[in-house]
């Protein structure tokens, strides 16, 4: 009865044993070396796919379930372990029967009979589950979940040991910061879902843009080079091995021209551009945060030639991005302090001699410096957002002044207000400039609001509508420095237009070069057989009047006539000509002062 009793005792402690290996996947060995014979509980049969009756265990029948990449590395493990007799540790992954793939973790320690290893005896765990979840938790750690790219914390790492390592062997490595160009307002108009859509195709690109010598880091192929994704629309790409400045110039330049290639969501197609900022190690910095900074200072210098450049940091970039952050900051007060003007620059019909219209042209008297001209201060007001005041300012003190000359008693003629790519595309620009009319009181048709083609060329659905909707307001639209953009003849008949302005590139060497003066006659035919008015800008000799003039040009802008003039000077100007022109020499003579006609 005692032994029948102790037999099921220890049948009911087996069979609790066996339940709690099975529900802790933890299963049991033990290698007998002398006949090479392994014996597994029934758990690790589980954990192996096995079934005990079709499976004879031996050390080499055991090796063969083991993934061949991890084969070398548990075979010096258990030789070790036998040869100090000391336990061991280790993961690995297994191959079941069916193909499919563990990853367990085995411990064992040896026992020794007269100072020899007779047994091994171990246990053996299937921590699959636990394996995915830090593999999990280690992606998300280390790789931008959007767009599957190395992310900050991933790209500082490796960074910061390819700074280690070249400093070690003498070599260098470049950081290439990229930004691209007013994804913030093609974000919040599509919503945030459609562009992270747009987020990934770019990331696409990007990646697709970099060969294979470049190493870019996946999640599944790290390298010390790599593009990555910061954060919002900024990317990073890490280069090392190369041997000259030129090497990474014609990466940078193959990064941007991927950038350009067209990305569909929502089955409209999108152009994104970028501007790329380059610093190496440790020409231009020691450490990474200082390359981060001075690539950022080479960025902003490139957005400041216009889309889809790159430069190179240098020492006056520094002494540029610290007098810009002084500009910044000087703007914002001139806001404040009402340091902003507008001059007016006529426009003149080549038919009549009469003054057709005005165009609104900002400047900023800083009480330090004199007149500022807008090429020193637009890019800055763009960058730090400052532009989107400033046009509203621009916007309602033109409104207020056009109508300010008609109750003085002078004909009325049309303003031309011209429009950044962020005031034009934000949200509530219609009701903007439905507001700013009315709290002016200037009729509609009075109002010319000026865009470049590469603001009209984004969203062209959304841009067509908010056109129509200015034209139902009664203001005119006009493209300004036309021929230098996207030039695309197709959307000039989709688009509600009513002016051209020739750019003055063009008028410039319109009687001495051919190639000008053919684009410039193109232009005026276009707008013709498109009943579009055509004005040039930057006319400032009598032969090129007289050109234009002969293609039929309609209205003529620039120093050959006047000078953009001060409110008071443009109000006298205007009555003291009665607002006709018949010949430049009773005009205010030409002055050549530092203003540019923007």
């Amino acid at each position: 009865l005692k032994a029948k009793e102790a037999f099921h005792a220890l049948r009911k402690s087996e069979t609790r044993l066996s339940d709690a290996q099975r529900i802790a996947a933890l299963g049991s060995w033990e290698w007998d070396l002398a006949s090479d014979k392994l014996y597994w509980s029934d758990q690790v049969y589980r954990i192996f796919g096995q079934r005990p009756d079709s499976y004879e265990t031996t050390y080499e029948t055991f090796l063969n379930t083991v993934h061949p990449d991890d084969k070398e590395s548990v075979k010096q493990a258990i030789q070790q372990s036998l040869n100090d007799h000391v336990p061991f540790n280790t993961d690995h992954r297994i191959i079941l029967p069916d193909g499919s793939q563990r990853t367990v973790h085995e411990q064992a320690e040896v026992i020794l009979s007269e100072g020899k290893p007779v047994y091994m005896q171990g246990t053996v765990q299937d921590i699959t589950t636990r394996k995915e979840t830090e593999q999990q938790i280690e992606y998300l750690a280390y790789y931008d979940s959007l767009t599957g790219l190395p992310n900050r914390t991933y790209f500082k790492h490796q960074a910061i040991r390819a700074i280690n390592m070249a400093e070690t062997e003498g070599s260098k490595v470049a950081l290439l910061f990229l930004d691209l160009d007013e994804f913030k307002r093609i974000n919040d108009t599509l919503g945030h879902d459609s562009g992270d859509e747009l987020l990934k195709g770019i990331a696409d690109n990007l990646t697709h843009s970099l060969r294979s010598t470049d190493c870019v880091a996946k999640a599944d192929a790290p390298a010390s080079s790599m593009l990555s994704r910061l954060g919002g629309d900024e990317f990073t790409i890490m280069l090392d091995g190369f041997s000259s400045a030129n090497q990474v110039a014609s990466v940078a330049r193959r990064v941007l021209d991927k950038l350009t290639q067209p990305v569909t969501v929502l089955d409209q197609e999108f152009f994104i551009t970028g501007c790329l900022g380059i610093a190496i190690y440790p020409d231009d910095g020691n450490d990474l945060e200082t390359l981060f900074k001075h690539a950022d200072i080479a960025m902003y210098q490139a957005k400041s030639r216009g889309r889809n450049e790159f430069q190179f940091y240098s020492r006056q970039l520094n002494r540029h991005s610290r007098k810009r952050l002084g500009l910044e900051s000087k703007l914002r007060k001139a806001l404040e302090r009402d340091e902003l003007l507008l001059h007016y620059q006529p426009q003149v019909s080549t038919k009549t001699g009469q003054i057709s219209g005005l165009e609104a042209l900002i400047r900023w008297q800083d009480p330090e410096t004199g007149l500022v001209p807008p090429g020193e201060f637009i890019t800055v007001a763009e960058e730090s957002g400052l532009i989107l005041p400033i046009g509203e300012w621009v916007l309602q003190t033109a409104c207020n002044q056009t109508l300010r000359w008609q109750q003085n008693g002078l004909k009325p003629i049309r303003m031309s207000v011209n429009l950044s790519s962020n005031q034009f595309h934000q949200d509530n620009f219609i009701q903007n400039i439905k507001r700013t009319l009315d709290s002016s009181g200037l009729e509609p048709q009075y109002l010319e609001l000026e865009m470049t083609e590469s603001v009209i060329m984004q969203q062209l659905d959304k841009t067509i509508t908010d056109l129509n909707k200015l034209k139902d307001l009664g203001v005119t639209i006009s493209i300004d420095d036309f021929g230098t953009g996207y030039s695309s003849m197709s959307y000039l008949k989709r688009f509600p237009l009513d002016t051209l302005k020739i750019d003055r590139s063009f008028v410039t060497d319109i009687s001495t070069d051919a190639s000008d003066a053919a684009i410039v006659k193109a232009i005026i035919t276009l707008a013709k057989s498109l009943d579009l008015t055509t004005v040039a800008e930057g006319v400032e000799e009598e032969t090129q009047l007289a050109f234009l003039r002969e293609q039929g040009c309609d209205l003529i802008q620039g120093y050959y006539f006047s000078r953009p003039l001060s409110a008071d000077d443009a109000g006298h100007y205007l009555a003291g000509h009665g607002n006709l022109i018949s010949t430049p020499d009773t005009l205010p003579p030409l002055q050549n002062q530092n203003y540019s006609h923007e």
